[in-house]
């Protein structure tokens, strides 16, 4: 075990791991809160645009959409997302941020949603009673409690992505599941490398629950 663990970049494949999830969870986090907004506004188009988009990404695998981003828009298309002189990982890398993140974001929409849904009716009525607007209302009054109220299911959320940052090693994506495939095809003793691997998601995602549930805890809005 040991001189697997000297042949093969195993923390090498974790930080890969890591910035997938860490740069997805932004994308997925901005393009969400985007979608939730969409969701709640007055306007019945941005309404039904939202829900379309939340309710096809969500009913479509993460593994077509993946394969889309780079089959269909890098090689089909021909759309870079790097320059043309980048080695192919980088565009790999970067096509697996934009699938993780179109494919989350509608979970991190529907988890704001909830949030919104926290915040008493009557706020949102004194706000429009001031003279602000619906943005002004949205960003000042509603937001900032939405995202309080939705801590716990954000949490879920981000600890599923990381879990599927698995499903982007079927596009040559060198993260923790690829290097397992790899050093299981190629050694012997693949259950202890499945334990090993599995152990390193824990490590990963355990931290983010306690937290999540404390800053839920800590940053729970009293009514």
């Amino acid at each position: 075990m040991l001189d697997i663990l000297t042949r093969y970049d195993i923390l090498g494949a974790f930080w890969m791991t890591i910035q997938l999830s860490f740069w997805a969870a932004l994308g997925s986090l901005a393009l969400g809160t985007i979608l939730a907004i969409m969701r709640v506004s007055p306007v019945a188009v941005l309404q039904k645009l939202g829900a379309l988009y939340v309710n096809v990404a969500r009913n479509t695998p993460l593994t077509l959409i993946l394969v889309f981003c780079v089959l269909g828009a890098f090689y089909i298309l021909q759309l870079s997302l790097a320059p043309a002189s980048a080695p192919l990982r980088t565009q790999i890398f970067l096509w697996a941020i934009v699938g993780l993140s179109l494919y989350h974001a509608a979970f991190v929409c529907e988890a704001l949603r909830s949030g919104v849904n926290t915040v008493p009716v009557g706020q949102a009525e004194a706000a429009r009673a001031i003279g602000l607007t619906f943005t002004q209302s949205l960003s000042q009054v509603i937001l900032p409690q939405a995202f309080r109220g939705a801590i716990a299911p954000l949490g879920s959320v981000l600890i599923a992505l990381i879990k599927n940052t698995t499903v982007a090693s079927i596009i040559g994506s060198q993260e923790a599941s690829a290097m397992m495939k790899t050093i299981v095809e190629n050694e012997t003793g693949s259950l202890l490398v499945f334990f090993i691997f599995a152990l390193g998601f824990v490590i990963l995602t355990l931290p983010i629950g306690v937290g999540f549930t404390e800053m839920s805890r800590r940053l729970a809005v009293k009514r």
